[in-house]
């Protein structure tokens, strides 16, 4: 098949919390397009201010966290007329805000757990358990899940330490589920089975205990239930391209939103890469398929 683009550059690093991931995000991208047949140039962005070589037709945007998910350099690229991969910079920026998210999903009646954003601990009106987290960090950086009072105030600061606030979410016991898309194509569910209460910094990517069912052991009406809220999500936050919704499951069944992931991780553990080889899409074509749908 004819490629729209051949010289293309995969764009890794970034200036976020979240660089060391996304450096080997973008190790992998760079390796799936080669693979695919395209020439490919790795940039390791290390300032908002970055040079893009003049023989690139478009840029795959590897980039996890701030300047990368929350539209900054989509709307440098944007500006640039260089075509990139995934969401456009305003939709980039609604995803990456968790309060922002959930007052559109909110709007549109998907359903997500109770929850305030406070900047002091004391104006806290939930009860305990809770998950606290910056509603602007991706990786599960800075979240805390909160079962003891006496835990409350330090993980609270912690979470406001990034964010000058903080997100403070009705902790949802159940399952662990994520539902990928690829240019509307809604992929196979995927449970996540982690050694610890849920699926946090360590458990993405350090412990090697995590387990991931492919696709989740589930009813087909619960299946159906979340592909069709995971693309409601997806259309709700005018996303492009591909992205992966997180979902807590209930014991009774029902379904929470947590967030869109816009530019979720391409690393040996990742979760979209997973799933599309469940539908039959191998590493290389999923990276393909991504970088033909570039646009500006």
């Amino acid at each position: 098949m004819t490629k729209k683009y051949k010289s293309v550059a995969v764009l890794k690093g970034g200036i976020s919390s979240e660089r060391e991931v996304s450096l080997r995000s973008g190790a992998a991208v760079a390796q799936g397009l080669r693979a695919d047949g395209y020439d490919v140039t790795e940039i390791d962005i290390v300032a908002k201010d970055f040079i893009i070589p003049d023989e690139v037709e478009a840029v795959f945007v590897a980039l996890h966290g701030a300047f990368g998910e929350d539209g900054g350099i989509q709307k440098i690229l944007t500006g640039r007329q260089m075509p990139f991969t995934g969401s456009g910079a305003e939709s980039c920026r609604v995803a990456f805000d968790k309060v922002l998210t959930r007052e559109r999903l909110a709007a549109r009646n998907i359903p997500i757990p109770l929850g305030e954003v406070l900047t002091v601990s004391s104006a806290r009106s939930l009860s305990l358990p809770l998950v606290v987290k910056p509603p602007r960090e991706g990786s599960s950086v800075g979240c805390h899940l909160v079962f003891d009072e006496a835990d409350w105030v330090a993980s609270f600061e912690d979470a406001v330490r990034h964010s000058g606030e903080a997100l403070v979410e009705q902790y949802i016991p159940g399952r662990e589920l994520t539902v990928g898309i690829v240019d509307d194509q809604v992929l196979p569910v995927v449970e996540i089975k982690t050694a610890s209460e849920w699926y946090d910094f360590d458990a993405k990517y350090v412990t090697g205990q995590t387990e991931y069912v492919v696709p989740a052991e589930l009813s087909a009406e619960t299946t159906a239930e979340l592909q069709a809220i995971a693309l409601d999500v997806f259309r709700c936050l005018d996303a492009k391209g591909f992205g992966r919704v997180d979902f807590r499951l209930s014991p009774e069944g029902k379904p929470y939103v947590l967030e869109l992931n816009s530019i979720p991780g391409f690393t040996a553990t990742s979760l979209l890469p997973k799933a599309a080889r469940s539908a039959g899409i191998e590493f290389p074509e999923l990276c393909g398929r991504i970088m033909e749908l570039a646009e500006f």
